[in-house]
């Protein structure tokens, strides 16, 4: 019989590098936090809950309860407002018509209103950072009222139009947003010293300002674009807003000058023979001089100034012959999108 072949030794597996167990969530026990359904309804209600109702009394509105709401214990008013009282805040996004007229459709098959909206006092009248669709479809169906959760506290306006989470915020409706409260938060007399720090939570991020007032100058300017630069180089600002603001106007113009250089980089690409709606992301990724910095934490922040001079520099020099079609394929592979 033939000799067996001899046969090759089992290479040794490397040891398996130790694994870091993943941290479990801290969740609270069952029932251990808020108010129970009976102390939702005990308690003596503050003077701004006294104030509150005779400003809903004022207004022609009617208090149908005050309770404390039953995870923070903060007291509420359950009130009837005429409609004509009650308006979207100033600063939030758009009005979907498509969605407000969909409601107005749906409610009379219903026959009932059945989803209050949630308002806070400005003046004479009342805000609304989360009603803005069914206040409309109620107006169309040529409702009196509309019932209200109302909160004597005017700054929960600006927090809960951050967690409004009804339809998804495109970048353009956040910064829009966030420059419209950033504005409104400057006009303000009795909250002279906020700054951007204090309301970082509902801005989330200080690009927003910037990016909201190049909106406000060009409705189709194109915010994604550049967010990923402006995001590295600007942080919330601890100066009064009316002074952040001022520095904010100037970032914006500075971007816009950005935009309208990388615009005419465009143009040359496709008198070049390039067409494809990946144009833009190009110039920008090629003339980006914190493309392939490494994030660092610790690290201090790029100057905006001299990262956007920079740019606008890259963009007027910007050459077509160095672009290659397969440039093109790379960015629409990757995602990258010049418009909104």
């Amino acid at each position: 019989m033939p000799p067996k072949a001899a046969t090759k030794p089992k290479a040794e597996k490397a040891p398996k590098k130790p694994t870091t167990p993943r941290k479990k969530k801290v969740t609270a026990e069952a029932g251990s936090i808020g108010l129970t359904a009976a102390e939702c309804a005990t308690g003596s209600p503050t003077l701004e809950v006294s104030r509150l109702r005779k400003q809903i009394d004022d207004a022609g509105g009617h208090v149908l309860a005050c309770y404390r709401e039953p995870y923070g214990g903060h007291w509420v008013a359950l009130a009837a407002l005429p409609l004509d009282k009650v308006k979207p805040t100033p600063y939030q996004r758009e009005l979907s018509k498509t969605h407000a007229e969909r409601l107005a459709a749906v409610i009379p098959k219903v026959g009932r209103f059945l989803d209050p909206v949630i308002a806070v006092p400005e003046g004479d009248h009342f805000i609304s950072p989360n009603g803005m669709h069914r206040l409309s479809a109620l107006g169309t169906l040529g409702a009196k009222t509309a019932v209200a959760l109302v909160m004597p506290e005017p700054e929960i306006a600006f927090r809960i139009l951050a967690l409004n989470t009804e339809k998804a915020h495109t970048l353009k409706d956040k910064a829009t947003e966030v420059i419209r409260m950033a504005r409104a938060i400057a006009e303000n007399p009795a909250r002279a010293t906020t700054s951007e720090a204090d309301v970082a939570f509902e801005f989330e991020q200080p690009g927003y300002v910037t990016i909201g007032i190049c909106y406000e100058k060009n409705g189709r300017f194109s915010g994604s674009a550049y967010n990923p630069v402006v995001s590295r180089t600007v942080a919330f600002s601890t100066e009064p807003m009316t002074k952040s603001l001022a520095i904010r106007e100037a970032q914006a113009d500075k971007l816009l000058e950005l935009d309208e250089a990388v615009g005419e980089a465009v143009e040359r690409l496709k008198k070049a023979g390039f067409s494809s709606g990946y144009l833009k992301p190009i110039v920008v990724g090629r003339i980006n001089p914190l493309k392939f910095q490494k994030l660092d934490k610790d690290a201090a922040r790029p100057d905006f100034d001299k990262t956007i001079d920079k740019m606008i520099e890259g963009a007027r020099k910007f050459d077509p012959s160095k672009i290659k079609a397969q440039d093109l394929a790379i960015a629409a592979a990757s995602g990258g999108s010049a418009e909104e």
